[in-house]
């Protein structure tokens, strides 16, 4: 398997006879499926549990291997096996042979258990397979599923397991299979069927047979030329091949009859992977291109033990009721609509947290000396061939033709603040300017993508740029720093840092990069909070510092951003005049806090599950009379809320009780329900209780309001305790 992989492809020419035979491999061990005698029932779906006869391919593949194998195995046991010595984290030393010892050899002769615990090796800050020979004197680290890449070394074995079943179930040509955040999937190219849930329960008894027979994963150096041998029957793999392997040679691992491209490494054998389960499928396309051929993708989810899974989908479950889709249309907040695909339609109850969430920004603003700009939706190309967006982005662009000239919706700001910036001259006493703009921003995003308002076409940013000098850059960045923790700390958020560092494709110099990182790393070692290295992680035009933000459940989101960038400045002919008269180039940094307004709103709904706190709420009061008598009371206590600012109901329907309407208010989330009848009217007050039944008892109007007030402007998540 190689991932990472995004350029284009062409389609399969079925006049070229190589090809022409692949693809009769290929479909041919399709066709054998339909006349193949079942193993076992095949539920509902009239397939097969298993092919009888399997592809031919896979044969063929396992031959090949076989022999390639024996004459590395002959070529290993001839390696001079020289005494080494390999060093633990704790600075222990221990004896070894080069070309015989393995790192599972060291774990054993520690304990057990912890080479049975053990997910894979780190071998001098690389990783490694537990059982691939040491070839020198080495520091070693052994890494456990609790580490982060020990999940994914786990997750990735994982796939290559469900990519063996679906070969088996299936048939067709595997693509790309990679871990993923939580979890990994499978693509493939399949004629001739669909994949549907129905067959998980088929693919599943194929995976428990592979966990059961503990294939072991073996890896294999192998010559180009071999593997375009081995894998001429799947078109995918070849064009990986040809396009993306640039080296003599690769690696390939086996796992039962499974042989896959693939850079490892991988755990011990499919033994290791004692719990397993599919969890969705999708269709996308080959490489993300819409233009290309279209893929089956099998998502799953794995555990070292039954129990992590038992309680990951507990979790599962609790995020489902709390997925802002289900609660933005349960309580009339927002919806999207097939007329225009990934924007998305605001309720008035969802605008009410959109704008209080802009207001909330911009009263910072106002404190941190930012001044908002309003700018244009569409450019001509040219400003974007400036940039050097047009020649990195144009596909995630919408353009159109405007008398014979290319425009396009703007998917960022940046631009066209450089064009503000430099519509006068500008002096050193301006900087550090700090420019905020809520334009609307539009992006290109492939339908497959879409999901709710987590990725969309259409969104706002509390976007940013600050035009500073290079000696104000650690101060500016701070108080980016410091703009974020206020907000996040507000919203109840706690967070990580990551400084993500210059990528493989960049814009400018490799000394401004590194001036540029060594910056934003003396402004986040001032800050005082710890912070991790994400290398080759920037931005094509300048180093950043991602923050990802844990929710009430604990899932990570990346919302926020700061980003360094000498390359905008110098693309403009941005200039000021310094205090010695000489023109000098600002340095821009870019910055967002919410980041989306739209994706900080479906974190934010389901953070707070629908319970929202008083200042962002959309349903701050309910107003109950006990009985019709006092309605025109309620009305009048409704109407000082909404007077004072408040968003207030009432609810005078005849045909429900009181404690009807208190429970109704409560379901619906209303932080609090205001209960009226002849004394709270004869005495001007309300009797006080919160949506989780607390009841606070009576309290004048004026009392309400005031504390109303005091929770708008405390910003309190518990704001029903705090009454």
């Amino acid at each position: 398997m190689a991932e990472g992989v995004a350029a284009g492809v062409e389609q399969l020419n079925l006049e070229d006879k190589p090809k022409q035979a692949a693809a009769a491999a290929a479909k041919g061990g399709q066709k054998k499926e339909k006349k193949s005698k079942k193993k076992g029932g095949g539920g509902d779906t009239g397939h097969p549990i298993e092919l009888d006869p399997l592809p031919g391919y896979i044969q063929s593949r396992i031959e090949l291997f076989d022999k390639l194998k024996s004459d590395y195995e002959a070529e290993l046991s001839a390696k001079d096996k020289t005494p080494i010595k390999i060093t633990l984290p704790d600075g222990k030393e221990v004896e070894g042979k080069a070309w015989e010892t393995t790192p599972y050899n060291v774990a054993q002769g520690i304990s057990q258990g912890l080479a049975d615990n053990t997910v894979i090796a780190k071998v001098n800050g690389e990783l490694w397979d537990l059982d691939r020979p040491l070839e020198g004197s080495v520091s070693l680290q052994l890494m456990k599923f609790e580490d982060e890449e020990g999940q994914q070394v786990f997750w990735h074995s994982s796939a290559h397991m469900l990519g063996e079943a679906m070969e088996r179930h299936y048939g067709g040509c595997l693509c790309y299979g990679p871990p993923i955040d939580a979890g990994f999937f499978y693509d493939m190219f399949l004629e001739g069927r669909q994949v549907s849930s129905n067959d998980f329960t088929s693919l599943m008894q194929i995976v428990k047979k592979i966990q059961k027979d503990k294939q072991p994963f073996e890896r294999l150096v192998m010559k180009k030329e071999d593997l375009l041998k081995m894998f001429e029957y799947n078109e995918f793999k070849m064009r990986i091949l040809n396009q993306k392997i640039t080296t003599p040679t690769t690696t390939v691992y086996r796992c039962g009859p499974l042989i896959d491209l693939c850079r490892g490494p991988h755990v011990r054998h499919t033994g290791k992977v004692k719990a397993m389960d599919i969890v969705k499928n999708s269709a996308t396309y080959w490489e993300g291109k819409a233009d290309a051929e279209s893929l089956q993708r099998i998502y799953g989810i794995s555990f070292p033990d039954t129990k992590q899974l038992k309680e990951w989908k507990h979790f599962q479950e609790e995020a489902a009721k709390r997925d802002h889709r289900k609660l933005g249309r349960d309580h009339e907040l927002y919806f999207f609509h097939e007329l225009s695909p990934g924007s998305c339609f605001f309720h008035p109850k969802g605008a009410h947290i959109y704008n209080t969430l802009i207001n909330y920004i911009k009263s910072e603003y106002r404190k941190r000396g930012f001044q908002e700009v309003m700018s244009p939706n569409i450019y001509n190309s040219k400003l974007w061939e400036t940039s050097g967006h047009w020649q990195h982005y144009s596909d995630n662009m919408f353009s159109f033709d405007v008398e014979k000239e290319k425009y396009a919706l703007k998917p960022m700001n940046c631009p066209g603040h450089c064009l503000i910036y430099d519509h006068r001259p500008r002096s050193w006493r301006e900087l550090p300017y700090r420019m905020a703009d809520f334009g609307v921003l539009h992006r290109n995003e492939l339908s497959g993508a879409l999901t709710g308002l987590v990725r969309v076409r259409r969104f706002q940013q509390d976007d940013a740029h600050i035009f500073c000098m290079t000696e104000q850059i650690t101060d500016e960045i701070n108080g980016c720093l410091d703009f974020l923790k206020t907000v996040y700390d507000t919203l109840g958020f706690s967070f990580t840092l990551f400084l993500s560092t210059r990528p493989e494709k960049f814009m400018g110099e490799k000394e401004t990069w590194d001036h540029a990182e060594k910056q934003l790393q003396e402004s986040l070692d001032k800050f005082g909070m710890p912070w991790k290295l994400n290398p080759g992680d920037g931005a094509f035009y300048g180093p950043k510092i991602d923050i990802i933000l844990l929710d009430a459940l604990r899932r990570a989101h990346q919302c926020a951003t700061i980003q360094l960038d000498f390359q905008l400045p110098q693309r403009f002919n941005l200039k000021y005049v310094s205090p010695d008269g000489t023109e000098k180039r600002p340095v821009m940094i870019h910055r967002a806090v919410l980041g989306s307004v739209e994706r900080m709103i479906a974190v934010l709904t389901e953070n707070f599950g629908g319970k929202w706190p008083f200042w962002l709420s959309p349903r701050q009061a309910m107003v109950v009379p006990v009985g019709p008598a006092v309605n025109d009371y309620a009305q009048e206590v409704k109407q000082q809320l909404f007077d004072a600012g408040f968003l207030c109901d009432v609810d005078v329907d005849a045909g429900d009780t009181m404690n009807k309407k208190i429970r109704n208010a409560q379901l619906a989330q209303y932080n609090f329900i205001l209960v009226v009848g002849e004394k709270e009217k004869t005495n001007k007050t309300v009797n006080v209780r919160t949506r989780d039944n607390k009841v606070h008892g009576e309290r004048d109007i004026p009392a309400v309001i005031e504390r109303f007030r005091w929770l708008v402007d405390q910003k309190t998540i518990q704001s029903e305790e705090s009454f």
